[in-house]
């Protein structure tokens, strides 16, 4: 990063190889080899984007699933692990951050939803693992245990994750403003006409950058092979996520998006300096934040 102020991020809404992990890993590291070539410090993808979202859970029986949960199971990522050679190598030789969302694996079976990076040295730097999945999600990810509300540090500039509906958990976006994040990432499945005002609201409560990503998945997309997967899923018009991506500076201004409908790359160059600048204002972990009356216990 050629200057600390300034952080030019890349926020890919793209469609995976859906259940495949090698095939979506390659994918993965050919938008960060494009997204450092146009000059990004940090890419970032979406929720679970290795290896897809479970949307199949909103859709079908509970626990009806043995097939799809087995394959998914078996195609998520194990953290650390080879699985990420291919996109530790595309960022090292990029010279780029990567913000990565999979479904992790560890050695007892059990599977979280989390974000890793992988640092512009092609190492893996930090994991950030969803406090509480929602609603159907819990047939598949556990509560997020270990790396939680993880923070890494950027060329100067604090970043953190909190992943689809944990930005609506008001303690863990304090304790993240508390630890003196400048950019949230928000990847997420979520496509509602709220989802945006949420962005905008975080970034006004903090004042701090916001990018929200979201990829692009039709039913189409589904691989046939899984059972009962023509009943479920229609074709390319039966939208699982439309996208929604879009990046929000401090003070609530969208800055680029929100893309929906298609693929692409939504980027833009952050300047940090406006985020002590709306802090003059309202700084949530500074002179507004009266810990005489309020306080946080967190235990990271």
């Amino acid at each position: 990063m050629s200057d600390a102020r300034v952080l030019r991020v890349a926020a890919v809404q793209a469609t995976p190889a859906y259940l495949d992990r090698e095939a979506t890993l390659a994918l993965v590291a050919e938008h960060v080899t494009r997204a450092g070539a146009d000059g990004a410090d940090l890419v970032v993808f979406p929720e679970s984007f290795v290896p897809g979202y479970p949307d199949w859970l909103w859709r079908q029986n509970p626990w009806s699933d043995g097939e799809w949960y087995a394959r998914f199971q078996d195609q998520s990522v194990e953290v650390p692990g080879p699985d990420l050679d291919v996109v530790c190598a595309a960022a090292r030789d990029a010279g780029v951050w990567v913000a990565l969302g999979v479904t992790e694996r560890v050695r007892s079976g059990t599977l979280y939803n989390s974000v890793v990076y992988v640092d512009d040295a092609g190492t893996v730097a930090g994991v950030h693992r969803k406090l509480v999945p929602t609603g159907a999600e819990r047939l598949v990810w556990a509560n997020g245990q270990g790396p939680v509300l993880t923070v890494v540090d950027i060329g100067g500039v604090r970043v953190a994750s909190l992943i689809c509906w944990e930005n609506y958990m008001p303690l863990a976006r304090a304790a993240l403003y508390d630890k003196g994040i400048d950019v949230l990432l928000a990847p997420t499945w979520d496509n509602s006409d709220e989802w945006v005002p949420t962005l905008r609201h975080i970034a006004k409560e903090g004042q701090v950058y916001v990018v929200g990503v979201t990829a692009l998945l039709a039913g189409s997309d589904v691989p046939r092979d899984l059972p009962g997967a023509d009943e479920i899923y229609g074709g390319a018009d039966d939208w699982m996520s439309k996208g929604n991506t879009t990046i929000v500076a401090p003070g609530g201004e969208v800055v680029d998006g929100p893309l929906t409908g298609s693929a692409g790359v939504v980027t833009a160059d952050l300047d940090i300096a406006l985020v002590a600048a709306g802090r003059r204002a309202f700084d949530p972990s500074g002179h507004y934040s009266r810990p005489d009356v309020l306080e946080l216990v967190v235990r990271d």
